[in-house]
């Protein structure tokens, strides 16, 4: 099978395409058929060799873990899949490939009113939305300030504060201002000036503090809520130095909460962006645009023969 793999720890010329043996799946794996690959901001970070303390990789390695595609065979103890199912959810191996492995009990189906490109973006944005709201202890009423508001994260974040109840204000560039406010939030641009803008906005202040963006916007955090208290950071990595939570504990990785809101996004009750797409002979490029930031919903890479 084509996959996508780095020898070396680097920029994204270290990605390259390989043939690799098909991957055989083991006791309560299955063996998907990819068609789509979600392309996140901590694929270049494991890329670089930066995040070697927290993920520790063995070279060679296929990038990515977020896929979708169809069940192609099934391993020992697998109940509830079956070659031909459509699928989305977390890899086991690389996702960067025409093949991956996946542990049964973290993929979902995916619905057909659900393209392939929307189904790959929505497994680690939700879990992460999730799981940073729930740290925030995020509660109806609460005003919530989300740094990178547009952002394949930051979007899902939004719609799944509102839907508890709070008030978001969501930070984002000039030409993301419309799509932020489409979202739920009240937009606001970033920058100079943002701890005055935001106090315009919310007089009584900001109960918490959600950075989906590591764009250096920890101090004003800092500053608008008066402490490093409830304040959580998915992209910093200043946060320790600062004193603030960096959300990097496991991932829920939870079918039955992927499943239901895979459903809300093939009935558009959610929203699910797709920023752009690259062939997956481009990985390069679409890492490149995934590590620039500043954009709007998920980079994705297309699998063909998927």
């Amino acid at each position: 099978m084509k996959a996508i793999v780095f020898d070396t720890f680097g920029g994204t010329e270290v990605l390259h395409e390989a043939e690799l043996e098909l991957p055989q799946p083991g006791p309560g794996q299955v063996r998907v058929r990819v068609r789509a690959v979600g392309v996140n901001p901590v694929d270049g970070k494991i890329r670089s060799g930066i995040m070697e303390a927290i993920f520790p990789t063995t070279l060679p390695a296929v990038p990515g873990g977020e896929i979708a595609g169809v069940v192609d065979a099934v391993g020992e103890g697998v109940e509830r899949l079956k070659a031909g199912d459509e699928v989305l959810g977390w890899s086991d191996t690389g996702s960067y490939a025409q093949y991956a492995l996946a542990t049964e009990s973290v993929l979902a189906a995916k619905p057909a009113g659900l393209d392939w490109t929307h189904a790959a973006a929505l497994p680690v944005a939700s879990d992460g939305a999730d799981r940073v709201l729930d740290l925030l202890d995020v509660k109806a009423g609460e005003t919530l300030l989300i740094h990178g508001a547009s952002g394949a994260l930051g979007t899902v974040a939004v719609q799944l504060a509102v839907a508890r109840g709070a008030r978001v204000i969501g930070t984002a560039g000039p030409a993301n201002q419309e799509y932020v406010t489409s979202l739920g939030a009240t937009a606001l641009v970033y920058g100079e000036g943002l701890v005055e803008r935001v106090r315009a906005l919310a007089p009584n202040g900001v109960d918490a503090v959600f950075d989906a963006a590591g764009k250096g916007a920890l101090e004003d955090s800092i500053t608008l809520r008066g402490s490093t208290d409830r304040i959580v950071t998915t992209a910093d990595f200043r946060a320790r130095e600062l004193g603030v939570v960096f959300a990097e504990g496991p991932q829920r990785r939870s079918a039955a909460r992927l499943a239901e809101l895979a459903q809300q996004a093939a009935a558009g009750a959610l929203v699910t962006t797709v920023g752009a797409t690259y062939p997956l002979a481009d990985a390069a490029q679409a890492q490149q645009a995934s590590d620039a930031g500043h954009g709007r919903g998920k980079v994705v890479l297309v699998v063909a023969g998927g």
